[in-house]
C-alpha cells in the first residue's frame, strides 16, 4: 500500500492491458526505476476479450484471464495497488491523491483509465446487464445458469460485444434475440456483405436478429413499441464512454478521449495515455490490440526511444463460434468484394483499405502488411490461399 507521501518514477493509472504492457515494455527495455500500477478493481489486471466469449461460456477459468500472474509483478519489482482509485491528478506538481487518503508523486505517468459501458437511456434501462468487467461477466454467467437452457434473452445492440454475448449465450443453450437500431449488424460500419454473412451465421446458431428496431422500455422483458419480447433477462451492449474525468480536471486536452500524439503523449509533457481512453488522430479505437500496442509505444516514448509506427488497426471477434478478424479502419469505401468465401476486401478505387477474414482465412500480420502497403485487389488475391 502506498504511504501517505509515496513516490515513484513511473505511475500507471488503470488496471488493464495498456498499463501492464507499458510496465512490461519498460522492464524489457532495461528501465530499473520504480514503477507503481494503480487499478480500481480488486485483484490483478486482466484481459477483457474473454469476458464475452470463453469465460462467459465457462470454457476458461477466471484466473486465466489475468494479463500477467501475480508473481510476475513481484519478480519485476512492480508495485501493484489493486482496489485503489486515483481521485485527483495535479499535472504541475506531478502528484496524485488516492481514495485511501494517501498521495503519490511521479516523474512520468500513464493514464489508462479505460471506458465504462453506456446504460440504456430508457425506462427500466438500469435493469439490463452490462458487460465490461469480470464481476459483470460473473453476473451474466450466473443469470444464464439460473435461466437455464431454452430460456429467451434479449441482447440490445448488434455490435461486437452484443454479437459475442449472444453467441456465447446460444452456446449455453439459451435463445437470444439481438435488437439492433441500425438496418444492419455493427450499425453498418462493416458494410452489407459481412453483415449478411453474420446474420446467416447467427440464424444457423438459433440467434434471431431484429434490425431497424428500438427498445423503448424494459419491464418484464423488452418492449419494441407495443410488442413485448419475452426475456429471462436483458443484456445491453450499446457502446462505452471514455473515462476522461481525471484528465479533464487536470487540464489535459480532451475530445472524445484524452488527445495523444503518435507517441501516446498527452498535452502535458510528463503524462501519456493509452487504451480505450486515448484518442490519436480522427478516432478513438476501443480494442485489445490498440490498448496493448499503445501501452508499448508509451513506454518507449517515456524512455526516449524511437517511436514505433502504429500498425493498422486489428479488431478480432467471434460470430456464433467462428472467428472474425478485421484489419484496417475504413470510414467509407467504393465497393466490397469477396476475394473468396472467407475473405472480404473493402476497396477505394483499386486500393484495398480494409480486410475481413473469417475463420483465420488470412493471418492478421499479413493483412496488416497488405493494408499498409496499399495493396490492390489482385495483390490480395495472390497472397490469399485458396478457400477450403
Amino acid at each position: 500500500m502506498a504511504s501517505p507521501t509515496d513516490a515513484t518514477d513511473i505511475l500507471l493509472v488503470g488496471g488493464g492491458v495498456a498499463a501492464v504492457r507499458c510496465a512490461r515494455t519498460l522492464r524489457r527495455e532495461g528501465f530499473d526505476g520504480r514503477i507503481m500500477l494503480v487499478g480500481e478493481e480488486a485483484g490483478a489486471p486482466y484481459n477483457r476479450p474473454p469476458l464475452s466469449k470463453e469465460l462467459l461460456r465457462g470454457d476458461l477459468p477466471d484466473d486465466l484471464v489475468l494479463a500477467e500472474p501475480m508473481r510476475w509483478y513481484e519478480r519485476r519489482d512492480i508495485s501493484l495497488l489493486s482496489g485503489r482509485r486515483v481521485l485527483e491528478l495535479d499535472a504541475e506538481t506531478r502528484e496524485v491523491a488516492l481514495d485511501d487518503g494517501s498521495r503519490a508523486r511521479f516523474e512520468r505517468c500513464l493514464l489508462a483509465t479505460g471506458a465504462e459501458p453506456r446504460v440504456l437511456p430508457l425506462p427500466g434501462g438500469e435493469q439490463a446487464i452490462l458487460l465490461r468487467t469480470l464481476p459483470h461477466a460473473r453476473r451474466l454467467r450466473a443469470a444464464a445458469t439460473v435461466a437455464g437452457a431454452g430460456a429467451p434473452v434479449v441482447v440490445v445492440g448488434g455490435s461486437f460485444i452484443g454479437i459475442e454475448v449472444a453467441s456465447s449465450l446460444a452456446a449455453l443453450g439459451l435463445r437470444p434475440t439481438i435488437v439492433e437500431i441500425g438496418d444492419r449488424l455493427w450499425s453498418g460500419r462493416l458494410g452489407s456483405e459481412l453483415a449478411a454473412w453474420a446474420a446467416d451465421r447467427l440464424a444457423e446458431a438459433g440467434i434471431a436478429v431484429r434490425s431497424s428496431s428500438r427498445i423503448d422500455r424494459i419491464d418484464g422483458g423488452a418492449w419494441v413499441g407495443d410488442e413485448h419480447l419475452e426475456a429471462a433477462f436483458v443484456v445491453a451492449g450499446v457502446g462505452v464512454l471514455p473515462r476522461v474525468e481525471l484528465a479533464g480536471e487536470a487540464g489535459l486536452q480532451v475530445n472524445d478521449g484524452i488527445v495523444v500524439d503518435r507517441e501516446q503523449r498527452t498535452s502535458h509533457p510528463a503524462i501519456w495515455a493509452a487504451g480505450d481512453v486515448a484518442r490519436s488522430g480522427r478516432v478513438r479505437i476501443e480494442h485489445w490490440h490498440a490498448a496493448r500496442e499503445g501501452g508499448e509505444r508509451a513506454a518507449r516514448s517515456m524512455l526516449g526511444l524511437p517511436a514505433l509506427p502504429a500498425p493498422e488497426p486489428w479488431f478480432f471477434s467471434e460470430v456464433a463460434g467462428t472467428s472474425l478478424d478485421v484489419i484496417g479502419l475504413a470510414v467509407e469505401w467504393d465497393e466490397e468484394r469477396w476475394v473468396h468465401d472467407r475473405l472480404l476486401a473493402y476497396l477505394v478505387g483499386r486500393r484495398v483499405v480494409q480486410l475481413a477474414s473469417i475463420g483465420s482465412a488470412l493471418g492478421a500480420g499479413q493483412m496488416r502488411e497488405l493494408i499498409a502497403g496499399r495493396a490492390s485487389l489482385e495483390t490480395v488475391r495472390r497472397a490469399a490461399p485458396p478457400a477450403g
